[in-house]
């Protein structure tokens, strides 16, 4: 064998195996890399938005915190130290300096620092949120399951009329109707206001999540349901699910190993969407029930122009949005073979 022969034969193994031996969990922390620095992209463009928004709210704070009584001088005074006589590219700056070292600022309405304001309010919305979720997506699940193993059955039509009733209704109208029929003369089992102590959390009077989730679960519901209803009967008539049928397997296995974790797989963007929606959702909700969260804490910070109460909240519901849908990829590409393979 010659000396060119055997650099060759050496040689070769090494090329060819390059690709081969790439590990594939680096692409995929590259994949992960780039959809976290996405998220935070769009958290700074979030933060644009917030804070040129707020400061184009009519009014001016530092006269909000004073009240119509205070003189000019005080009023110009207060500008000066909270830093509202200068440009809006200046404060942004300072803003998001104290930012990036978790410096929320200090609210203008109570003097305290805006973090231990919307700490314990923060706990009781992503409570109400965690529990909501909790209850609703199995509970679409289940019923979008059943709805989809006989489509156009008697089960199915009553759904898909439910749905549609339910999901024209807005959030507002479910809780007055619930309030009405549990908290009232009808049925009064439920307590119509969350009533809450200022520092304790919602879990230590659990019975006023009660009306509140049940609200939220049942705006989200219906748009859940329907839409594992649909990606699940497109399952059932694939090819691999008529293949587990000709085995002889029960229609529970196929559903079960089968056809749900494929059919999940649009459901699970779609319960990205929809904790998104109860986030707007809980704004509402809390006014409704006065539930001391992060919405009713937003509704009375916009009302006495509370800027830095409102930045911070809003910046927790952005995160909170850009999370969910981070999770909701990367369960996507675990539950789909093309993506995990890729």
């Amino acid at each position: 064998m010659s000396n060119d022969t055997a650099v060759g034969a050496a040689s070769t193994p090494a090329a060819a195996g390059r690709p081969a031996d790439r590990p594939r969990w680096r692409g995929r922390h590259l994949w992960l890399l780039r959809r976290l620095a996405f998220g935070v992209l769009t958290l700074v463009a979030v933060s644009m938005v917030v804070f040129l928004a707020t400061n184009l709210l009519p009014g001016d704070a530092a006269r909000a915190v004073l009240g119509p009584t205070a003189s000019p001088a005080q009023v110009a005074a207060l500008r000066a130290e909270l830093g509202l006589d200068e440009s809006v590219v200046t404060q942004y700056l300072h803003w998001s300096g104290r930012l990036l070292s978790l410096d929320l600022g200090r609210s203008l309405a109570g003097s305290e620092p805006v973090s231990s304001t919307v700490g314990w309010r923060a706990g009781n919305s992503l409570t109400l949120l965690a529990v909501s979720a909790l209850v609703s997506v199995p509970l679409s699940i289940a019923v979008g399951a059943a709805a989809a193993l006989r489509p156009r059955g008697v089960l199915d039509g009553i759904v898909n009329a439910v749905s549609v009733t339910l999901a024209g209704m807005p959030e507002f109208v479910t809780a007055l109707v619930l309030v009405m029929l549990f908290s009232t003369t009808v049925l009064p089992v439920l307590p119509a206001v969350s009533l809450v102590e200022p520092g304790s959390t919602a879990l230590a009077v659990p019975d006023v999540l009660v009306l509140p989730v049940a609200t939220l679960t049942l705006a989200v519901v219906p748009y859940l349901a329907r839409l594992v209803r649909a990606s699940l009967i497109e399952a059932l008539d694939s090819d691999y699910v008529m293949m587990a049928r000709l085995k002889g397997l029960s229609p529970r296995v196929v559903l079960l190993r089968h056809a749900l974790r494929n059919g999940l797989v649009p459901a699970i963007q779609g319960t990205a969407l929809s904790l998104a929606y109860l986030l707007g959702g809980v704004v509402i909700v809390e006014y409704v029930f006065q539930y001391p969260g992060l919405g009713s804490q937003l509704q009375t910070a916009v009302n006495q122009r509370d800027l830095p109460v409102i930045q911070a909240i809003v910046l927790l519901f952005a995160a909170c949005y850009v999370l969910f849908n981070l999770i909701a990829d990367v369960l996507t590409a675990y539950l789909t073979p093309r993506l995990r393979t890729q």
